[in-house]
């Protein structure tokens, strides 16, 4: 159940969060020029509702197609959003926007299955047009007729009941639920499910909502994390207090106190305390923000305040918040003994993992298979054509002067052969590895290149090794015969030095653009890198990622090829940063040795770091090919 809500707390946010930046323009015009606002303007006043009642729910509508059924699916969701518009003319229909967007793309993604192979040459751009004509006016027309009223009706009754609440004065209680539910991640589901359509509806009607202010407070955490600068016995923990304070409070990174609260659960306990003195107050006060606070830093929650005596009110309110949970945390803190701030880092990550819809991070799980019995390694991803031919290769060579006679190579989490000993996949992917080879061990990891994981299966094999005796130092090392890069799957063209840091996405789309421009692939494949990302990241560890596209976009594949794309500065995947995105095309194996020089050339430091930042098109050529 909680990972069901983690995942739709991730699809709510990932429709909503592209568009924050609308949200903040309307937000930010409705405190400006409004009757009440900051410096009333009639004629500008107007821009205030055709982008509620319109625009919002259009690109979160596009974005929730988008995210479903590709470019397609959004245009499906934006025509589909306007018959709920028109359905319910008296409410900002967000709600409806992100339950209509996915049933457009879901819609012409079925479709545009169900037309594979069947589409007769010469018709496509007729067919593809229309079909998004006519599917996108018959969900306009049910919008228009049944979603757009029961949206409303379910507004109305939502509305109803955050005024009962209101009236009694049970507001505050909220924060029970809502600072849990950050440290668990399931705070995009209550804020962006219900926060900000409820929110929306009372600023349009009041000109502000104090609902916008029940999850992006930022005082609770800072109250903790203060609390463990102050007084925290572990040496590490109170060293990176103040660094969190800055990316916190400045920021709006909530995430970053999170392992503060999982290293000593009880602490949970102050946040929850001062978020309801912080909503208590501002209830008080009847004090509200004009649109949402994203991120949740200070600088974000004072410039939503309204005009007059808001931004001081909401400032207090921030302050009310970190005092409580300062005093209360402090107690808590000091009486606890020194705990480990990585400890509760990784546990933080496995419950991050958790969030985007994979099993708690378990370092060796699956059959008990004994090191002395391990004969054949397998590492497994998605398509079996990128990270885990990469991982496969890092790990062999590490193994090679152990002369077990192991062998170590790849395939995809669905076609694990039968004979394997070891699985080796990421965490996202072990309920399949586990279904595809229940008799093999599972060692389960965040990347291939550099994990805890594989250092301490090494750590078995390597005690093996050194306790097996003679027998075993003599036994014929399993290695693979080196196979020259073949011509044509790396070229010149396809090397790029020297680009700017752009966000993750659009890499991945450059890189799958230049794959399409070399006739590697078509169009349709630069959807799937995108679509794969979204599955488990192709982040490897090491500064380097490979995007690649899902095992279903294969027959977009025209060849094999690989693309280089250098970011001296990062291209951030997570909470990492990738130096190099090299992109993959895969038909058969003809990419593999170049991925087995690349895995090869990670071994050397200053090679490696050459080619991330400093090395030239021939450089790399020379490396990799």
């Amino acid at each position: 159940m909680k990972n069901g809500l983690q995942k739709f707390g991730k699809f709510l946010s990932a429709m909503v969060m592209p568009n924050i930046g609308a949200f903040i323009a309307w937000g930010f015009i409705t405190a400006f020029f409004i009757e009440k606002g900051w410096i009333p303007n009639e004629k500008l006043a107007g821009l205030v509702t055709p982008m509620l009642n319109y625009l919002l729910p259009v690109l979160v509508a596009y974005q929730g197609g988008k995210l479903v059924g590709g470019d397609r699916g959004g245009v499906m969701g934006g025509i589909a959003v306007v018959g709920v518009i028109v359905g319910a003319p008296d409410y900002p229909m967000l709600m409806g926007a992100m339950l209509m967007g996915p049933i457009g793309g879901f819609v012409i993604k079925k479709f545009d299955k169900a037309m594979e192979g069947h589409m007769p040459a010469g018709f496509e751009m007729l067919i593809n047009n229309f079909s998004v004509g006519i599917f996108g006016m018959i969900l306009a027309i049910i919008g228009s007729y049944l979603i757009g009223p029961l949206m409303a009706a379910i507004l109305v009754v939502l509305s109803s009941g955050v005024d009962v609440l209101v009236n009694h004065g049970l507001l505050p209680l909220a924060a029970i639920f809502v600072e849990p539910a950050k440290v668990l991640f399931l705070n995009n589901a209550i804020n962006h499910g219900i926060f900000t359509p409820i929110a929306t509806l009372q600023a349009q009607e009041a000109g502000k909502s104090i609902m916008y202010m029940l999850e992006a407070n930022p005082g609770p955490g800072l109250g903790v994390l203060l609390a463990y600068w102050a007084f925290s016995k572990d040496k590490a923990t109170k060293d990176s207090a103040p660094g969190a304070v800055i990316i916190h409070f400045l920021g709006g990174i909530h995430e970053i106190y999170f392992p503060y609260v999982l290293m000593n659960p009880v602490v949970i306990i102050a946040p929850i305390i001062g978020n309801i003195c912080a909503i208590t107050f501002y209830s008080i006060m009847k004090a509200g923000l004009v649109g949402p606070s994203s991120p949740g830093s200070i600088i974000a929650f004072m410039s939503m305040s309204p005009k007059g005596s808001g931004m001081i009110i909401t400032f207090l309110g921030v302050v009310i918040a970190a005092a409580v949970s300062f005093l209360v945390a402090s107690p808590i803190i000091k009486m606890s003994g020194a705990k480990s701030l990585e400890e509760a880092q990784a546990k933080k990550d496995s419950m991050k993992a958790e969030a985007k819809g994979g099993a708690p991070a378990a370092a060796l799980t699956g059959a008990d298979v004994k090191a002395a019995d391990i004969k054949k390694i397998i590492f497994a991803c998605d398509a079996g054509m990128g990270s885990s031919a990469m991982g496969a290769t890092k790990f062999r060579n590490r193994i090679k002067p152990l002369n077990l006679g192991i062998v170590v190579t790849n395939t995809s989490v669905d076609n694990v052969p039968g004979d394997a000993n070891v699985v080796v996949c990421q965490t996202i992917l072990q309920e399949r590895a586990a279904k595809s080879a229940p008799q093999a061990r599972l060692v389960t990891l965040n990347n291939f290149l550099a994990d805890p994981s594989l250092d301490a299966l090494y750590g078995e094999l390597a005690a093996l090794s050194s306790g097996a005796g003679e027998q075993t130092a003599d036994a014929p090392a399993a290695e693979e015969p080196k196979k020259e890069a073949k011509k044509g799957v790396l070229i010149e063209e396809g090397i790029k030095t020297g680009l700017p840091s752009v966000d993750k996405e659009t890499a991945i789309r450059a890189a799958g653009k230049l794959l399409c421009e070399l006739g590697f692939v078509n169009e349709d494949y630069i959807d799937a890198m995108v679509e794969r990302e979204k599955l488990v990241t192709t982040y490897m560890g090491m500064g380097v990622a490979i995007p690649h596209g899902t095992s279903n976009a294969k027959e977009t594949v025209k060849k094999s090829g690989i693309v280089v794309m250098q970011y001296p500065d990062g291209v951030d995947f997570g909470d990492e940063k990738a130096n190099l995105v090299i992109g993959i095309a895969g038909v058969g194996d003809e990419h593999l040795e170049i991925l087995a020089n690349i895995a090869g050339s990670l071994e050397d430091e200053e090679l490696l770091e050459n080619l991330k930042k400093n090395a030239d098109v021939d450089t790399i050529m020379k490396t990799f090919g």
